[in-house]
């Protein structure tokens, strides 16, 4: 807890593993490793390297969601090389994206399987689901079984110290 008037509001370091992969993630709901009580969103960026399944199956939220992908380049987010499968509606229609994208996707709206079949470069997959707890509905696997803290060990190693 900060010592400040306003250092509440700085969240230091919301990192955690997710499937083996780096990640930033803060929420509101006392579920997520980095629960913030008040936090008015749920905000996860994912750092991937390699192809694999991020969701096995349709599901959809009680509120909207903003999923983001990006070149992993800070410096030029149109250096993207990898391809992902996202099937969006009750219908399932294939979208292929092989470049920097936002994709919103509307309360109740049918989203999933969403399968990184290619990574050449690794980039960033994100997602805002706007309020601090939401219910997703469909997800075989529920989404918090593959995240994990990073040990003091390896944030000291991910530092490079």
């Amino acid at each position: 807890m900060s010592e400040t008037k306003y250092g509440k509001y700085i969240i230091k370091e919301p990192l955690e593993n997710i499937r083996g992969f780096p990640s930033v993630h803060a929420c509101g709901h006392e579920e997520c490793f980095i629960g913030l009580p008040g936090f008015p969103a749920d905000f996860q960026l994912i750092y991937v390297t390699e192809p694999h399944t991020m969701a096995d199956s349709s599901h959809w939220h009680d509120v909207d969601e903003i999923l983001f992908i990006l070149g992993g380049n800070p410096a030029n987010f149109f250096e993207f090389d990898a391809e992902i499968e996202l099937y969006l509606g009750k219908e399932k229609e294939k979208h292929i994206i092989e470049n920097t994208s936002l994709v919103y996707v509307p309360k109740g709206l049918p989203h999933g399987p969403i399968v990184i079949k290619r990574v050449n470069k690794p980039f960033l997959w994100g997602h805002i689901l706007f309020a601090p707890k939401y219910t997703s509905v469909g997800h075989q696997v529920p989404l918090h079984t593959h995240r994990i803290r990073f040990s003091q060990e390896e944030i000291q190693r991910l530092r490079g110290r």
